[in-house]
């Protein structure tokens, strides 16, 4: 057995690679608190009922399973921090009016979300509470957008849709749960064949409006589209009415809507979204609305926000530049210690040079060394050792 192996999906994070996804972080996380998102940092393992509830049962397929040994109650590894962060705002914080809560840690999933992705994802986010308008949805989809750029990484899209517009169709043509599950897996994948075969029972004009649901994608004329294909019932007008308004207000950024797009489904409530960039064959960033869920907890608010995980995002960020290190001698004396202590807190990286390791300083970036000219320390080229 090859002991340094790990299991499939599960990798390590070497140097440059760690170094780029804490300056994102970083980064992303004083961005946040530069808009007033408080940074909460929820435990990996918790009871599993509450991990799970409100969150439907594609999270409880995602979720590894263990059980306490000291209360032999059922425990789970987090696969997902925002019900977490719903807990908090629901029972710790109990704030009466805006919070708005941000976080970054590891989540473990028991299979990776598609052939490329790790099944440790760094999850960062931000969700924002109290607010039921449509503004908090606004400023949680700008959010996202302002955390990509500041990542350097461009959104070329950003799509929106409303779960509320399924759920009306759903309930109009008097669906079963399974069969309501089986017309939204057809739509996922956009598989007319079999969509038209789940509703040959439903009449129009709610079969019509399920029917056009995975050709209305592209630029805000879908919502004109959209109003004149899909049956006024239900949620439907108020969902459109809403898209109209983000469409509206956020009409600087790359927006477009994908009414078929239903991913979280039994946990979203509202407003759903994903963030697209080059370089990216799947969405970068998702997020919407889940208002129900702190009512699990307890105590119901409204509730919008989104989750991008750190690693695919340095993958996808321009490289920062490493700077170089610089090698000092073992510190002979007062002085040079002196000079290395105000070099680094100048900003550079020194490195003091243990012996018998000549000829090995290159490897760990050292670019740069310190060397005594008569009474002085100066910085030159590192040449050859």
């Amino acid at each position: 057995m090859r002991r340094w192996l790990l299991p499939e999906a599960i990798e390590d994070l070497l140097p440059g690679e760690a170094r780029q996804v804490e300056l994102l972080r970083r980064r992303l996380l004083d961005a946040f608190a530069g808009h007033g998102y408080q940074l909460v940092a929820p435990p990996l393992l918790e009871y599993l009922e509450s991990l799970l509830i409100g969150s439907g049962h594609d999270l409880d397929l995602r979720t590894f399973k263990l059980v306490d040994q000291i209360s032999g109650r059922a425990m789970g590894l987090r696969a997902d921090i925002t019900p977490q962060v719903a807990r908090i705002d629901a029972h710790l914080l109990n704030r009466k009016g805006v919070a708005r809560l941000c976080y970054c840690g590891s989540v473990l999933h028991t299979l990776p979300a598609d052939l490329m992705a790790s099944r440790e994802p760094l999850q960062i986010g931000a969700e924002l509470y109290g607010h039921a308008g449509v503004e908090a949805d606004s400023e949680i989809v700008r959010l996202l957008t302002e955390s990509l750029q500041r990542s350097g990484v461009e959104a070329t899209r950003i799509d929106l849709g409303h779960v509320g517009i399924f759920r009306a169709l759903a309930l109009a043509a008097d669906l079963s749960e399974d069969a309501g599950e089986e017309v939204f897996a057809a739509l996922q994948a956009k598989d007319i064949s079999t969509l038209r075969e789940l509703l040959v029972s439903v009449a129009d004009p709610v079969r019509s409006g399920f029917l056009a649901l995975p050709d209305l994608y592209g630029d805000r004329r879908v919502l004109a589209d959209a109003a004149r294909l899909l049956p006024a019932v239900g949620e439907i007008p108020a969902a459109l009415d809403t898209l109209r308004q983000l469409a509206s207000d956020l009409a600087d950024l790359p927006v477009g809507f994908d009414l078929a797009d239903l991913r979280g489904y039994h946990y979203h409530s509202g407003v759903v979204f994903a963030g697209y960039c080059s370089g990216a064959s799947a969405a970068v960033a998702l997020g919407g609305r889940y208002d129900q869920v702190g009512a699990s907890f307890g105590r119901g608010r409204p509730a919008t926000g989104f989750s991008l995980d750190l690693r695919l995002l340095a993958r996808l960020a321009p490289a920062v530049p490493d700077r170089g290190a610089i090698l000092a001698p073992w510190p002979e004396d007062d002085r040079l210690r002196a000079e290395i202590a105000r070099l680094r807190a100048s900003g550079e990286t020194v490195l003091v040079a243990l012996p018998g390791h000549e000829g090995t300083w290159r490897e760990v970036g050292c670019d740069r060394r310190l060397r005594r000219c008569e009474d002085q320390w100066l910085v030159e080229q590192l040449g050859e050792e």
